[in-house]
């Protein structure tokens, strides 16, 4: 049929104007229909429901490997009587990753209940000098590589943005040096640590209830641990990292562990350069999360795009013809069925 609109009223006659007419049962309301546009729509939407159920992640996972036992940093968050300590180890994004979970492990005193943790909070940072005022104040060595200023990100238990588990690895862990109350501004930094310690081996197991979005960057992980008595002390892994750690992607590099406290803020200092003079070290943590597909996220876009055209131009549809009520009384003529519309009657 080439008309342009059509329906039929119930008795099953025609109304013809010009080379509009009225026929069969349903609205045909442009020259393509309304039902084509919503057809189209439905077509798209389930296109992209399948494509979001079938588009998967790449997964993310970084891992400085396991505790050297050559030293231990102190990493809590400010309270009464305690400054407040920050421990700083990297890792290197070479795409955008969603970070889920974590893990870091450390010495608590000998003894110390599991549930004598009461809060938990993970900083990231960026290298300076973003995030931060430059030049620096110069009490410390250096800032190149140095972690910036301010955080970038921050979650904390308290806040519910992260909840967290914590398991004993080994109820008895020596380490060979520590660093807690000895972190000066120059030329007081070298202090040559604090001597050993043992204690609990303990792992913390992150759950980030708000997840870390990071793009492409070089970062910092800080976490820090509050007990209801005594110090946490973050436990240091091999560097360069060994199995079963993961090894930076060729062309970034591997940075050491900095630290700084309430005094020495804003600025840091090397824990294995500055202050101890042994050599740098790296922290035992690990990260895993998600990388978005570029290609299904480009094509999920794309199919967005169209199923918002397909329901806009849907909602733009209106009949331009009614059918006739049935008390209408039809006109006389060669043809008795036949008559014309009136403006009225057209949309």
């Amino acid at each position: 049929m080439h008309n342009h609109y059509s329906a039929q009223t119930r008795l099953g006659r025609s109304v013809r104007s010009g080379t509009n007419e009225l026929t069969h049962d349903s609205f045909h309301w442009s020259e393509r229909s309304c039902s084509d546009y919503f057809g189209l729509g439905l077509s798209t939407l389930a296109t992209l429901l399948c494509l979001a159920v079938s588009a998967s992640a790449q997964t993310f996972t970084f891992s400085t490997g396991n505790p050297d036992g050559l030293i231990a940093t102190g990493s809590r968050p400010g309270s009464p009587g305690k400054a407040e300590i920050e421990s700083a180890d990297d890792f290197n994004l070479t795409a955008p990753v969603t970070i889920n979970t974590a893990t870091f492990t450390g010495l608590l005193p000998t003894g110390l209940p599991l549930s004598d943790i009461t809060e938990v909070t993970v900083e990231i940072y960026r290298i300076f000098p973003n995030d931060s005022t430059f030049p620096a104040d110069g009490r410390v060595n250096t800032r190149v590589n140095s972690p910036s200023d301010n955080a970038f990100l921050t979650r904390d238990s308290a806040a519910a943005t992260l909840s967290f588990s914590a398991t004993l690895l080994n109820p008895s862990f020596t380490v060979a040096n520590t660093v807690l109350n000895g972190i000066n501004p120059k030329p007081n930094q070298f202090t040559g640590g604090e001597g050993p310690r043992t204690g609990e081996e303990v792992q913390f197991n992150l759950t980030f209830s708000d997840p870390l979005g990071l793009p492409v960057d070089h970062y910092f992980f800080v976490p820090q641990a509050e007990l209801t008595s005594g110090d946490f002390l973050w436990l240091s892994a091999p560097k360069p990292i060994v199995p079963p750690g993961t090894p930076f992607a060729p062309g970034s590099t591997d940075l050491q562990t900095w630290i700084r406290n309430t005094g020495l803020d804003p600025g840091w200092s090397r824990v294995g350069t500055d202050i101890v003079n042994g050599g740098p070290v790296n922290a035992a943590f690990s990260l895993s999360g998600t990388v978005p597909d570029a290609g299904s996220t480009f094509g999920l876009l794309g199919m967005t795009v169209v199923l918002i055209a397909s329901l806009r131009r849907l909602l733009q549809c209106r009949p331009r013809f009614v059918a006739l009520p049935l008390k209408r009384k039809w006109s006389t003529g060669k043809n008795p069925f036949v008559r014309t519309l009136t403006d009225k009657e057209i949309y």
